[in-house]
C-alpha cells in the first residue's frame, strides 16, 4: 500500500511546477503554428490555476520545437511589441537586457519567464537560471505578448488562460 501512496504523490507532483516556496498550477497550454512548422508548446501557471490579469506569481513557459537563436527571439519580442503598441520608456533598455541573456535555443529547450510577487521577472533554461529584470513594468509588457487581448495569437491566448 505504501508504493501506491508514493506513485499518487509523484503523479500529484508533476500537476504543478515549482517556483520558491509556492506551487504553480497549470492554467492553459498552447502551441504556436506558423504556417505548416510547430514552433512551440507553451504553458501558463499561476498560484490557484486560473488566470487573472495582473496576478502573482505567474509563469509563462516556452519549449521550443525547433532551434531559434536569440536574436531572433529578441527581434520577435521587439515585432510582438510594436504589435501591441507598446509606449515604455525601459523597451529598448529592456531589449538589450533580453539580447544579453538570451542564448540561442535548441529543440526541445524551456525556456521560462516568471513573475514573482514582488514584480520582477526571472528567466531560465531548462531550470538553469539566465537573469532577471527588476523592473515591475517589465513582466506585464512581456506576457502581453501572448495575454493581452490585443495579441497577435488570439487562440493562442484562449488556451494559455483557459478559456477554450
Amino acid at each position: 500500500m505504501k508504493w501506491c501512496s508514493l506513485i499518487l504523490l509523484a503523479l500529484l507532483g508533476s500537476a504543478g511546477v515549482q517556483a520558491g516556496e509556492t506551487r504553480l498550477q497549470l492554467v492553459g497550454e498552447a502551441r504556436l503554428e506558423v504556417l505548416f512548422w510547430s514552433i512551440y508548446d507553451s504553458r501558463l501557471y499561476s498560484a490557484d490555476g486560473s488566470y487573472t490579469e495582473g496576478q502573482r506569481p505567474l509563469r509563462l513557459e516556452l519549449q521550443y520545437l525547433r532551434d531559434v537563436e536569440g536574436s531572433d527571439l529578441v527581434e520577435h519580442t521587439h515585432n510582438e511589441w510594436q504589435h501591441l503598441q507598446l509606449r515604455s520608456e525601459s523597451k529598448a533598455a529592456w531589449l538589450e537586457q533580453l539580447a544579453a541573456m538570451w542564448p540561442d535555443v535548441r529543440e526541445n529547450d524551456v525556456l521560462a519567464m516568471e513573475i514573482g510577487e514582488s514584480g520582477g521577472s526571472t528567466f531560465t533554461l531548462n531550470g538553469e537560471a539566465l537573469g532577471s529584470i527588476s523592473d515591475p513594468e517589465f513582466g506585464p509588457s512581456f506576457l502581453a505578448i501572448w495575454l493581452s487581448p490585443d495579441t497577435s495569437q488570439p487562440g493562442l491566448r484562449r488556451d494559455l488562460i483557459g478559456m477554450n
